[in-house]
């Protein structure tokens, strides 16, 4: 797709300079070599871990009540590798939105294209589940190589970088839907359309239920149980991670079985399983510094307790 015709154009008062001037450094960047940009990402990922302690400390706190079986130096080096991801992420995000893909796209590995295809039978929509990975945008830009994602988002603060990140994704989605509209995507599933769809962290708003997340109460949306009854469409796991090689591995698996059921919780549970077990095979490129846990049943927050 070459441009989005629902963009406007561009905000360009002085107000939104700062911005653009951000947007053009990290546009720069995206044309960086990749291995350049593997290695500065990683030491970006170094400079991250000392300058947000705030983050640091969630990211830590989150690795303690997932991996308890883990002891302190391992945990430690899980933490090391998550901010080394995140740093490569960033410039992920910007080849995915500004810069050439085709260096990525050596040594790629799709897997599980068929259940899309089972899945699309008689004209049925899809919903791709996935979860916030570092390798979210950079993943879903591959993927559409190969499939006609639209997808759906929360919509960015600064009115120059909306514009410039939907400019972006403009060149591979199919659609891009802001997270408020659900009729659109709904209606986008109805004519057989993909979406790709991340319901993996704690909402601000919306119908939500706890359920388990690595053994601990996961304030998590209904709202995968909610589309599919809308909207009839299928709902496929999507795992992405990026290899020790640099390389990429995306994994289609079967359309979930008997789903929706008539128990929105339970339906949530499995999706959440589902994406812890992406989790768990590529656990430092999962979006640790969220606090995932901040609402509990009884009303704390274990981010009140630093890491043990």
């Amino acid at each position: 797709m070459s441009a989005d015709p629902k963009l406007p154009p561009p905000p360009l008062s002085p107000r939104h300079w700062p911005a653009w001037l951000g947007i053009g450094l990290m546009a720069l960047a995206a044309h960086l070599p990749w291995t350049w940009q593997r290695a500065i990402g990683r030491g970006v990922g170094t400079l991250l871990r000392v300058a947000l302690r705030e983050r640091r400390e969630v990211a830590a706190r989150n690795l303690a009540l997932c991996f308890p079986e883990l002891d302190a130096a391992a945990r430690e080096a899980l933490l090391r590798d998550h901010f080394a991801a995140l740093g490569i992420g960033l410039f992920e995000f910007a080849r995915a939105w500004w810069g050439p893909i085709e260096p990525l796209r050596r040594g790629l590995e799709v897997q599980g294209l068929e259940h899309i295809e089972a899945a699309r039978a008689n004209g049925r929509g899809v919903i791709v589940v996935s979860g916030h990975f570092t390798t979210l945008e950079v993943c879903g830009r591959l993927m559409c190589d190969y499939l006609p994602l639209a997808g759906m988002y929360r919509p960015h603060a600064s009115p120059a970088m909306e514009w410039a990140v939907r400019r972006g994704r403009a060149r591979y989605a199919a659609a891009m839907f802001p997270k408020q509209d659900v009729r659109g995507a709904v209606r986008h599933l109805k004519r057989g359309g993909l979406l790709w769809y991340a319901p993996d962290q704690d909402p601000s708003r919306g119908d939500a239920v706890y359920v388990p997340f690595f053994g601990q109460p996961a304030h998590s949306l209904t709202s995968t149980h909610s589309l599919v009854r809308l909207s009839g469409a299928a709902v496929v796991l999507y795992q992405h991670r990026r290899r020790p090689d640099g390389g990429y591995t995306l994994t289609l698996r079967p359309a979930l079985d008997d789903f929706p059921s008539k128990d929105p919780a339970a339906d949530t549970a499995r999706v959440i399983a589902g994406i812890e077990a992406m989790v768990r095979a590529a656990p430092e490129q999962y979006l640790w510094i969220h606090r995932r846990f901040k609402r509990q049943p009884d009303g704390t927050s274990p981010y009140d307790v630093p890491a043990a």
